[in-house]
């Protein structure tokens, strides 16, 4: 499976179709790689400015860690539809008898574990573009300020649309200590990375009005 190599077209037909995969998840690691792409955009308008030259170390870094992570939530894509395969059988397999049903939760609890560490990746990498962003926005061209917002509110929105793939799997988790502790990274990753993508977007509406 690599859901990457479809044209644009095809993933969101595959999407938009009953297949399993992609989903919410593979939806939210896209939309977070595009917000990588324009803070990739802004940081590639402004090296080799010199109206930028005193920032011009830092924003090849950060080039250069937006394009791992872009990297990294397109190989998230094809991660979240391997680690929704499991769960998805455990949901399918038989619960007639005890012993059947003993079997399909233990099958189930084995899957919600990557179901939920996935998204929280997801969720990681999408905070680090946030950050990427707010950068980009203060220090880098300004012909492409709007570039930049828009990098962090497509950020947040993946972040926001991951989350929803933890809430909805540690829910059916019995082991709640863990479910806890996903919970846990879940709002700080949300509260983190909200207010960041918020002070960037207000910042540059300010800027730009």
């Amino acid at each position: 499976m690599d859901l990457t190599q479809l044209s644009c077209e095809d993933f969101l037909s595959q999407l938009a179709s009953k297949a399993p995969a992609p989903g919410g998840g593979g939806a939210a690691a896209l939309v977070g790689a595009i917000g990588t792409a324009l803070g990739n955009m802004v940081g590639s308008l402004t090296v080799g400015k010199k109206k930028y030259a005193d920032v011009e170390e830092r924003m090849r870094a950060e080039l250069v860690e937006l394009d791992d992570t872009r990297a990294h939530l397109l190989s998230l894509i094809d991660e979240d539809a391997r680690a929704f395969e499991p769960l998805a059988a455990a949901y399918g397999m038989p619960k007639d008898t005890d012993a059947e049903r003993a079997a399909q939760n233990a099958a189930l609890q084995k899957a919600l574990v990557g179901a939920c560490e996935v998204p929280l990746e997801i969720m990681a990498c999408c905070l680090q573009v946030i950050e990427s962003c707010v950068f980009v926005a203060r220090h880098g061209s300004v012909l492409a300020l709007s570039d930049a917002g828009a990098g962090a509110v497509l950020a947040k929105a993946a972040l926001m649309a991951a989350s929803l793939n933890v809430v909805i799997n540690i829910g059916s988790m019995d082991d709640v200590d863990r479910a806890d502790v996903y919970r846990n990274q879940m709002e700080d990753l949300l509260a983190a990375g909200g207010a960041m993508a918020d002070e960037v977007y207000a910042d540059v509406v300010k800027r730009l009005s």
